[in-house]
């Protein structure tokens, strides 16, 4: 049976954020996503919703110019090309499509900012980039992950994946997404700030015996 092809990507991202952790880390890859399509312009994964709104964060169908913004016109990204059975892209297909249609999951700020120290915190139902696609690579049983999937970074998934690179360049955006760039006033900020927060709070205190994906 002819095998089919995920892509997981590595992306040097330009935010604040992705500029700052270079600097502390010395790594130019600060976000990672999957694309079920060759032609790499649907990038599931777990960010913001919008590009001046880092606490409004959860699943996300990303394209080229939620990564070349503004001033920037290109965006350099790491592929890896990952050949699965037919059966394996099939179970990928569907833990997306869950995800994407269960709106308890959410954003797990805590562990992304955490995983230098805790090297990942599982929380029920929230998901980071790091942690959701390290599931999708446990899914597409090409590697043997070594311990659970919500402890791997970027770096590890990089190295973990280094038989299976495909190319590694500057690639360009197609348009631009007015709508992804518009502005929140600082209040709401705030406020989403405390919601999620909060909701990590919640089910790290009262969820913790609860079934994980």
């Amino acid at each position: 049976m002819k095998n089919k092809n995920i892509y997981v990507v590595l992306i040097k991202a330009m935010t604040g954020l992705g500029v700052f952790a270079r600097k502390i880390f010395k790594y130019p890859y600060t976000h990672i996503a999957v694309c079920l399509d060759e032609e790499l312009e649907d990038f599931v994964t777990f960010s913001r919703r919008k590009h001046f709104a880092p606490f409004d964060a959860g699943f996300m169908h990303e394209k080229r110019e939620h990564y070349a913004f503004g001033k920037y016109k290109t965006f350099q990204a790491k592929v890896f090309k990952i050949p699965v059975t037919e059966e394996n892209y099939e179970k990928i297909k569907a833990y997306v499509g869950q995800i994407e249609n269960d709106e308890e999951y959410i954003f797990n700020i805590f562990s992304m900012v955490t995983m230098g120290l805790f090297h990942g915190v599982r929380i029920y139902k929230a998901l980071n980039c790091m942690s959701f696609t390290a599931k999708i690579i446990e899914l597409s049983e090409v590697t043997k992950l070594d311990r659970q999937y919500h402890k791997y970074n970027i770096k590890e998934m990089d190295e973990l994946l280094k038989d299976y690179l495909w190319k590694e360049e500057e690639f360009h955006k197609n348009t631009d997404d007015e709508e992804y760039m518009s502005r929140k006033v600082w209040l709401k900020n705030i406020g989403l700030y405390f919601k999620l927060n909060g909701q990590i709070l919640f089910r790290m205190l009262f969820k913790f015996r609860s079934k994980f994906d």
